[in-house]
């Protein structure tokens, strides 16, 4: 089993269409990463966890989950390196393999460390952008695929017809 552990906000500053949405609507950002991500769930068969940082804000953790996509807010006072290399040491075994995106150069070396792989935001912006890619290429093919207008009949069938055509019995 693979899992991919994102550092949200890391992603959301990295990645030009997000880094240009921050500033006005961090909401639809993240709700648009979310779904980016979900999309990549369903194609790769990855479990994807999305972490972001809410150490700046007063309350406790918040967990749910979106189009298979896990999505946590850290609690008070906790990063969302904190809780990558938290659930990077909780979900490693034997049969997992985990992936961590971040551009975070520290926290890269800090996971690399504990047997995790790490992806860069660029990197991970590369792989869906060619998953979206193939994804649209599928819905066209499908969409431009014509159904058979003809109804394939063996011969034994096709000269019975033939026979009742001609008005023969």
């Amino acid at each position: 089993m693979d899992i991919l552990l994102v550092d949200g906000y890391n992603i959301i500053g990295a990645w030009p269409e997000l880094r240009r949405l921050k500033g006005e609507d961090l909401a639809l950002a993240r709700d648009i990463l979310v779904s980016k991500m979900a999309e990549y769930q369903a194609y790769t068969g990855y479990q994807v966890i999305i972490i972001f940082d809410a150490h700046l804000t007063q309350g406790v953790e918040k967990k749910y989950t979106n189009s298979r996509v896990d999505v946590i807010y850290t609690r008070e006072n906790e990063t969302a390196d904190e809780r990558i290399e938290k659930l990077a040491r909780e979900l490693s075994n034997i049969r997992t393999q985990i992936h961590v995106a971040t551009s975070d150069f520290t926290e890269q070396w800090a996971i690399f460390g504990q047997g995790a792989l790490r992806k860069s935001a660029r990197e991970l912006l590369t792989e869906v952008n060619v998953i979206e890619s193939r994804i649209r290429k599928k819905v066209t093919n499908f969409k431009n695929e014509k159904p058979s207008k003809r109804i394939e009949l063996d011969d034994i069938i096709l000269k019975k017809f033939e026979k009742w055509r001609r008005g023969e019995r």
